[in-house]
């Protein structure tokens, strides 16, 4: 494929799995339009040695340090996602130093909030998929990439997920999801293209499209999916993303008395590193609930 095709798919995952807001994939695509103007034998393809010299020369073209950040944060996504989606088998910004920027905490929901978001779920696909997405922490990748086989046999209360690299992990699924799966399964013949060739490829995937080339709902779709329940359920839209359900099925796994290395493994973080923000999260919120509901802190002085 081409930078440029690849750079739109990129975006797209940006926007559908993230919530990316259209000034953030603006910017964005100017700094992979960037590194296409300085790397001319093609950026997808870049070796490590070049995408280094590439960034080597930001600093000498005068950028400000706060642009630099970007373009090489910007870079290392691009790759991440190449990696993640086979296009590429290495990651050639992985001998760069990190960006040094501040830690910024992920973004939630209440329970309050996911489970009004549930309620307004327009079929029963769309709640199917919101139940996975929150009750199971998946990735809205692996979410529309689960084929028909994974769906839990009678008696399961887990599934198989294939993750990042390939790497399979076990997920378990609450009462709630495994009710909203089973009647996803019973009524998913409906969403099944009438033509036959589509129909072929459609019927592989737990969540088949009518329209899509490979025959499975896309990760826009989902986004489309989530925007319409927040703006019925009566949560601001932008507040709402497949990667936001993720962070508070992590969020609300904490604040119930999770360990950590459980979360990991649920989330199939690789690293504790990243499950470990979910702590600064909860003890934000937790300190909140107790500013505001405990009797002592509530007292007036004096």
């Amino acid at each position: 494929m081409s930078d440029s095709a690849l750079f739109e798919s990129f975006l797209e995952m940006l926007s559908a799995e993230r919530g990316a807001r259209a000034n953030t994939l603006d910017a964005y695509a100017r700094d992979l339009e960037d590194a296409r103007e300085h790397i001319k034998d093609g950026v997808a393809n870049a070796s490590a040695e070049v995408v280094e010299a590439y960034v080597a020369g930001l600093g000498k073209r005068g950028l400000s340090p706060a642009t630099a950040r970007r373009r090489i944060s910007a870079l290392r996504q691009f790759y991440r996602f190449l990696l993640q989606d086979n296009v590429r088998g290495d990651d050639p910004t992985s001998r760069l130093d990190a960006p040094k920027r501040g830690r910024s905490l992920p973004k939630t929901l209440s329970l309050e909030e996911v489970e009004a978001l549930i309620g307004a779920a327009e079929t029963v696909r769309d709640r199917a998929l919101i139940e996975l997405l929150y009750g199971a922490g998946l990735r809205v990748s692996e979410l529309v990439s689960l084929p028909m086989r994974a769906a839990p046999r009678p008696g399961q209360d887990h599934m198989i997920i294939e993750g990042k690299g390939g790497k399979e992990r076990l997920v378990a699924l609450g009462g709630p999801a495994l009710a909203a799966l089973a009647d996803h399964v019973a009524t998913r013949e409906a969403a099944l293209p009438k033509l036959e060739a589509q129909r072929e490829k459609a019927q592989r995937w737990l969540f088949p499209s009518m329209s899509a080339a490979d025959g499975k709902l896309t990760r826009r779709r989902v986004a489309q999916i989530l925007e319409t329940a927040a703006a019925k359920a009566g949560i601001d839209p932008s507040r709402v993303s497949p990667h936001v359900l993720r962070h508070a099925f992590a969020t609300h796994l904490v604040e119930g008395g999770a360990d950590l290395r459980t979360v990991q493994t649920l989330l199939g973080h690789a690293d504790i590193a990243t499950t470990q923000i979910y702590t600064h999260v909860a003890e934000g919120r937790l300190k909140t609930l107790v500013e505001t509901m405990h009797p002592l802190a509530k007292k007036p002085k004096g």
